[in-house]
């Protein structure tokens, strides 16, 4: 990733670690030793430089708001409970984030569908949506397989 991106994307990280209910993502751990906050830099790090090589033209600063809060969930999931949590967690991200947030329709969608395949109705609709998704697939086996 270029220096000047770098510095975008740290400057969209700052307007969000401290905004309404965002710190609570650092008390929950999301993979491995990771916490939830930790993983959505992680994804919109990877998202942006993802689009960067693939010489994408998206809307760098809705691709990082969405990354930062596709998983804003807000609940320990590896507590009893929460067994749907693969297929439901983008819908309650996306409700928190719609209660704490100003949400443009591309970055709703983004939110609502990376994790598709699961469930196929909520698929990516645009190509920052698409990033996201895979950078959060990416992530996610990195952060699982190896931040044991």
């Amino acid at each position: 990733m270029r220096l000047r991106t770098r510095e975008r994307v740290a400057a969209y990280v700052a307007a969000l670690e401290n905004a309404a209910r965002v710190p609570a993502m650092r008390e929950s751990v999301q993979h491995g030793r990771v916490s939830t906050w930790e993983h959505c830099v992680r994804v919109a790090n990877t998202a942006v430089a993802l689009g960067e090589a693939l010489h994408l033209r998206v809307s760098e600063r809705e691709l990082v708001r969405a990354a930062l809060l596709h998983d804003y969930f807000l609940y320990d999931w590896h507590e009893p409970g929460h067994t749907k949590h693969a297929t439901m967690h983008p819908v309650f991200a996306l409700e928190n984030a719609r209660e704490d947030f100003d949400l443009t329709p591309l970055e709703e969608n983004a939110i609502a569908a990376h994790m598709w395949p699961l469930p196929p109705g909520r698929v990516p609709a645009s190509a920052e949506a698409w990033l996201i998704c895979v950078a959060d697939k990416w992530c996610s086996l990195g952060e699982t397989l190896f931040m044991r």
